[in-house]
């Protein structure tokens, strides 16, 4: 399944059957995404892993 990404509006492709909170990566400009919804199927930046410094 092709998608296009928010990022740079390139084509992300998804393996089936799409998962929620799946983590797939645009082709063109790297940029990690999320799905963030299924029905329809759409992508959103994926959030960054934050340090937590021991806190």
């Amino acid at each position: 399944m092709n998608q296009t990404c928010p990022e740079c509006e390139g084509t992300v492709q998804l393996a089936e059957p799409v998962r929620l909170s799946e983590i797939a990566q645009c082709s063109e400009c790297s940029a990690e995404l999320e799905v963030v919804n299924l029905d329809p199927v759409s992508l959103a930046p994926a959030p960054e892993i934050e340090e937590d410094w021991g806190e």
